[in-house]
């Protein structure tokens, strides 16, 4: 375990933290935000501007974060503008003051995932970025294994609750803050010259990038158009004869899954490639769609969701350790932020599409277009070329 430095560590719990304030409100915000008078469309635009705002922002903050040489600010602002969202949306109840604040988190997502991603690429080697990638990813979906918990049991006992919540959550995100302050950046990096980056400016990245990091990102975002959200998983669930409790229930038992599993599979990956691990992670994404597309049998439900857990682990931080053994080190936070920022976008469409095909030819249609798109993908993915072949260790 020498490979998971105290740098590591501490991103990981900070991760671990903000993750469990998030989760801890994801199964309850869209039944608040209907308590409070919003409607299914007025919910529908509040996410989509949120995830707008992260996506176009991941690229930018990169390439700033990349600019400026510093990687520790960019984390401590983004992990304190989602902490002190939190009681915000809970404090004013006006739909402007809600979209501020839900755009506030968005935001500070936005900040901060290119310079952490940069860091973690720092503290590893070529030859352990599956670990270091996938130790992080366990310990931040392990907070998505304790906030819905959390939130399960509070309102157990505090049934339609929800604004407490809110401010429990705020919490975990301020430990999440005070852990941060722990990071130390690097000596060195403070020596760089200063360079106007204009907002939009990451994607002048797109030209200047290794053709190794445009063959591989054309192939996520192609995946990622298909790969909608968890939400149409867990309302198939539903639609099925699973209870409030139970659909609950399987995407905490899901997040268990991805939790215990990114790290071995992350060790794993080093030893046999990210690219073929990579692969394995969407064939059991393709398996797990084929599968919601006809199942209605609750054990069934439990196994595809272990196995929607391993795909997740074998795909989510082996992708951004994938690119980060391709990419300039001076690159890093630019090249995972714009990637970052065009899969935010192509997710908000893939959700879009998912759902317009749910309402025009139902459920089942909608798993096998992304189950049959995905083998596309991964036809494709099988022609680039290995990770360790192509790295540049400018």
């Amino acid at each position: 375990m020498k490979y998971i430095t105290k740098t590591v560590w501490i991103l990981s719990l900070v991760s671990l933290f903000t993750d469990t304030a998030s989760e801890m409100l994801y199964p309850i915000m869209p039944i608040y935000l209907k308590s409070i008078g919003f409607s299914i469309v007025l919910i529908g635009i509040l996410e989509g501007v949120a995830e707008a705002t992260a996506g176009l922002s991941k690229g930018y903050f990169g390439k700033r974060s990349d600019h400026s040489g510093k990687r520790v600010p960019f984390v401590q602002i983004g992990y304190a503008f989602s902490a002190i969202s939190k009681p915000m949306m809970a404090i004013f109840i006006y739909p402007l003051w809600i979209f501020f604040a839900r755009t506030i988190d968005r935001f500070g997502k936005g900040i901060r995932t290119g310079a952490r991603d940069a860091i973690l690429s720092d503290e590893a080697t070529t030859a352990t970025k599956g670990k270091v990638f996938g130790f992080h990813r366990s310990m931040d979906t392990l907070g998505a294994v304790i906030g819905p918990s959390l939130a399960l049991l509070y309102l157990y006992y505090n049934p339609e609750n929800y604004k407490t919540l809110f401010f429990i959550a705020f919490i975990p995100g301020m430990l999440a803050v005070l852990a941060s302050f722990l990071l130390k950046e690097k000596s060195g990096d403070d020596h760089k010259p200063k360079v106007a980056t204009p907002f939009f400016s990451f994607l002048t990245y797109w030209k200047t990038s290794p053709i190794a990091y445009k063959k591989l990102v054309i192939g996520l975002l192609a995946f990622t158009l298909f790969n909608s959200s968890d939400v149409f998983l867990l309302l198939k669930a539903k639609q099925s004869g699973l209870d409030d409790t139970m659909v609950i229930g399987v995407y905490i038992f899901y997040n268990l899954i991805y939790a215990l599993f990114a790290f071995p599979i992350g060790i794993i990956a080093d030893k046999i490639g990210l690219k073929k691990v990579f692969v394995i992670g969407l064939v059991l994404f393709s398996v797990v769609y084929f599968g919601m597309s006809a199942n209605t049998n609750l054990f069934m439900f439990f196994v595809l969701f272990f196995l929607y857990g391993i795909y997740a682990s074998a795909t989510e931080g082996i992708s951004k350790a994938w690119i980060s053994n391709i990419t300039d080190k001076k690159d890093t936070a630019t090249a995972i932020g714009t990637f970052s920022g065009f899969q935010s976008i192509c997710t908000m469409l893939a959700s879009s599409l998912a759902g317009l095909i749910w309402f025009q030819f139902g459920a089942t249609m909608t798993f096998l277009v992304s189950a049959l798109a995905t083998l596309l993908v991964i036809l494709y993915i099988l022609t680039i070329p290995k990770p360790e072949t192509v790295r540049n260790e400018a």
